[in-house]
């Protein structure tokens, strides 16, 4: 059994512990700078409300993900605090990744006021444990941040996102 420090503590690895670093090691998502561009471009469009959407794409062998498409969806909620996808714009987003052959991977919003981590109700929302939530933050208009989170057993991990030239 390896032991690992923490804060100057020995402790034994568990089962769970070293399912969860491997997860964490495969937890790395990628975005097309276009992609992250259309994401900002919409977020500082419906502001101060959030926006929202959803992200499609392929999970390769290794566990990492390449989002392949970002839908631009309608907060039915028109809310700066929350957001609701339009249904049948989700419908139609999921039906185009069927038709792409990529799978859904999770949502993205905007955080038009507060930092880019996911918010009590964000976490209380996020149903599925192997959806990728992203959040990007208007806080700062001329410094926006994207994140992406995966959120498991009502706790949200920050993940490697990487945004990519095309």
């Amino acid at each position: 059994m390896r032991l690992e420090p923490e804060r100057g503590v020995i402790r034994r690895l568990t089962k769970s512990d070293r399912n969860q670093n491997e997860r964490d090691r495969a937890m790395k998502i990628t975005l097309k700078q276009s992609d992250y561009d259309k994401i900002l471009e919409r977020a500082r469009a419906e502001a101060p409300d959030e926006a929202c959407g959803l992200i499609g794409g392929i999970v390769n062998e290794d566990g990492s993900r390449e989002i392949r498409k970002v839908y631009l969806l309608t907060n039915i909620d028109h809310s700066s605090e929350h957001f609701s996808l339009d249904p049948k714009e989700q419908l139609e987003a999921v039906k185009d990744m069927r038709k792409n052959g990529w799978k859904p991977l999770g949502n993205w919003h905007s955080h038009p006021e507060s930092p880019s981590r996911s918010s009590a109700e964000d976490i209380r929302l996020a149903f599925d444990s192997k959806a990728n939530y992203l959040i990007l933050s208007l806080m700062y208009p001329e410094h926006p941040v994207l994140n992406s989170f995966h959120v498991e057993n009502q706790v949200s991990t920050r993940e490697d996102l990487e945004i990519v030239e095309e």
